[in-house]
């Protein structure tokens, strides 16, 4: 992930300021308001069509109960013909001649008066098996067509109310829905069928002040009624969009109506005492749903299109502006990178622009000061350089420098020979090859072994100086490494600092170790002590001092002097380091390449 973070990082740094603004506006705004702008528009169009769907059930929950009215009638009349003793009596009675069954019908006006008292019904037919009796659109005899039909038949082999929508011969053959029961006498052991034709016209008002395409259909999928008058009386199989909802449950579901997504409202109709029932279907399109709040959402849409372009178009304008002040300030910058520290920079404004425009001609000034001060500093840096090359050496040499000591020195050990004291021999020839070497020691470099002879005559005169009980040493030399040529008193002026200041207050016990290491191109020594150590502050004061160009007497063989040496020679990498714990002791080491040259 974090690689990924400073590959993006990397990428964006690459772009232009006014790009950077753009493409900020456009992940920050533009992206924003278009999610937002697109979840209200589904959200919108979501909740307009769930709020037709749900008008559309209820207005499918009207019409079945608008239905339920229509038909509630029709049954109540079927229920009371179900136990009616006149028409019982009209129907079983044997006639002698055709007056008697015009006498009959004319005291029987029950079809007549329920047609003309209730609105809802169209016809009331009775079919009957009594031969006697006359057809006059009321009674109507059983013949072979009608025994055959479906309708017919289902009403004989199953009691209670049928529903179908069926031709009325005593209206030219139209077609109606009509209830349909059988009527049993069991005095007469005989039976009929009641047909109450349900006035068409009522269900087509009803139908025709629906919004959206709804229908009503039978059992056998025959539409009873339709807002699509044209649908009247065919099979809902016929329809192409409809063939598969006949036999559907109760429910809305999804579909195409026409090519377009669409979606239909199923609910079951079971009046009361009926074998079958009505089903009552609603259809309509998504589109003519949301079509209002598409509008609505494109208006919406194109107004916020509008705003986003009118503000990329200020991003860009204020984004050229910042960057043509940036651009003035970058030509400036490259004028200074080509050595042109005379500019100045015209940028105004107290935005952060023109805070670095600012910063930019004080950074200027401020760097023409430097240069004279480092052109004033490399000129003395050149003299301290080439008198330390020349000079140093030979001071810190000249420093024990008087031959008539050395002459001394020597007679004083022939005598202590000539006597027998061979300790004070060896310890004043040891003096006197120190002071033979310091004699001869110029610009030159010496070998490893040569400095490394010094520090051991230095080690053993101070050995005898405090005695084995106070001073002991250790040197651990590569050998792989001792010819290596190094500067001068290099090594043996940090001996002497451990032992003059690290053992100094050290009564017995004192030791001093001195390691050199070969590792590759570079040459290890370290110098350690045991002694009393130096504390945090006394190592941050060296430290400093280490770095002071001042010539000062208590340094000219100390620690100073052997810094400032390595540094001039092999660079500030190869200068020394300190550490050190109060109570613990000392360690100064330093690294210097082999074979190194005088630096620049």
């Amino acid at each position: 992930m974090r690689l990924i973070m400073r590959e993006l990082a990397h990428k964006l740094n690459n772009i232009r300021i006014k790009n950077k603004l753009i493409f900020s506006f456009l992940l920050v705004v533009f992206v924003p308001v278009l999610i937002v702008g697109i979840f209200l528009t589904v959200a919108l169009r979501q909740n307009v069509l769930d709020q037709a769907t749900q008008q559309i059930t209820n207005n499918v929950e009207r019409i079945k109960k608008q239905t339920s009215d229509i038909i509630r009638m029709p049954i109540e009349i079927s229920d009371k013909l179900l136990v009616d003793s006149r028409l019982m009596n009209v129907v079983n009675t044997q006639y002698k001649s055709t007056f008697s069954v015009v006498e009959a019908f004319w005291d029987y006006r029950d079809f007549r008066n329920y047609v003309q008292l209730y609105n809802e019904i169209y016809n009331i037919r009775f079919y009957t098996t009594n031969t006697t009796i006359l057809d006059n659109w009321e009674f109507i005899k059983v013949t072979d067509p009608i025994t055959e039909s479906s309708w017919y038949k289902a009403a004989l082999e199953k009691d209670g109310i049928h529903w179908a929508y069926i031709n009325d011969e005593t209206k030219n053959n139209r077609n109606y829905l009509s209830l349909i029961r059988k009527i049993s006498f069991p005095t007469y052991r005989s039976s009929g069928v009641l047909v109450i034709g349900i006035d068409q016209n009522q269900l087509d008002a009803m139908i025709s002040r629906e919004p959206f395409d709804t229908m009503i259909i039978d059992n056998s999928g025959i539409i009873i009624a339709a807002k699509n008058p044209q649908w009247v009386g065919k099979n809902i199989s016929d329809l192409d969009f409809a063939s598969q909802l006949t036999n559907k449950a109760e429910g809305t579901y999804e579909f195409k109506y026409e090519g377009k997504p669409s979606k239909i409202v199923v609910e079951n109709l079971l009046p009361q005492s009926s074998v079958n029932g009505l089903k009552i279907i609603s259809v309509f399109t998504i589109e003519s749903i949301v079509s209002g709040a598409n509008r609505i959402s494109l208006l919406g849409f194109s107004i916020i299109m509008i705003s986003l372009l009118i503000a990329v178009i200020l991003i860009y304008i204020f984004s050229a502006m910042i960057s043509k002040r940036m651009l003035v300030l970058n030509k400036d910058l490259n004028k200074v990178a080509m050595g042109d520290l005379n500019v100045v920079s015209h940028v105004t404004g107290n935005d952060e622009i023109g805070v670095l425009s600012r910063q930019f001609n004080n950074m200027v000034v401020n760097i023409r000061g430097l240069m004279d001060e480092v052109a004033e500093s490399h000129k003395q840096k050149a003299q301290l350089e080439l008198r330390q090359k020349e000079i140093k050496l030979k001071m810190m040499a000249s420093q024990i420098n008087p031959h008539f000591l050395f002459n001394a020195l020597e007679s004083i050990r022939m005598k202590a020979h000539m006597k027998g004291e061979t300790e004070i021999s060896a310890i004043v020839r040891m003096l006197g090859k120190m002071i033979r070497r310091n004699l001869e020691v110029g610009t030159r470099k010496i070998a490893l072994k040569d400095e490394l002879e010094m520090v051991r005559c230095y080690l053993e005169i101070q050995t005898f100086r405090y005695g084995n009980e106070r001073l002991t040493f250790h040197l651990d030399t590569d050998p792989s490494g001792r010819d290596i040529e190094i500067p001068p008193l290099i090594i043996q002026p940090l001996v002497e600092n451990a032992v003059v200041h690290g053992l100094d207050h050290i009564a017995e016990g004192g030791f001093v170790s001195l390691h050199t290491k070969l590792n590759g191109n570079m040459l290890r020594v370290e110098i350690a002590d045991n002694g009393v150590g130096i504390s945090e502050d006394k190592i941050n004061q060296i430290n400093d001092s280490l770095h002071d160009m001042e010539e000062d007497g208590d340094y000219r063989i100390g620690l100073r002097n052997v810094h400032q040496r390595l540094v001039m020679i092999y660079g500030d990498s190869c200068g020394l380091t300190i550490n050190s714990t109060p109570g613990s002791g000392t360690r100064i080491r330093f690294e210097i390449p082999v074979g190194g040259h005088l630096n620049a």
